[in-house]
């Protein structure tokens, strides 16, 4: 079953991403390298409840 997530960036706190993941296979928070317009740079974002 995949549910959507939401991404927040662990230094500006921007929420822009979204995306979705088997919480079965991936029981703990989800972590991905993306970019950041803000800081103009790829960053750390982290899950995080809607």
């Amino acid at each position: 079953m995949r549910d959507n997530i939401l991404l927040a960036c662990a230094e500006t706190g921007e929420r822009i991403y979204l995306t979705s993941k088997n919480k079965r296979n991936t029981p703990d928070r989800l972590s991905l390298k993306k970019y950041s317009p803000k800081l103009r740079k790829r960053v750390t974002f982290t899950e995080v409840k809607k």
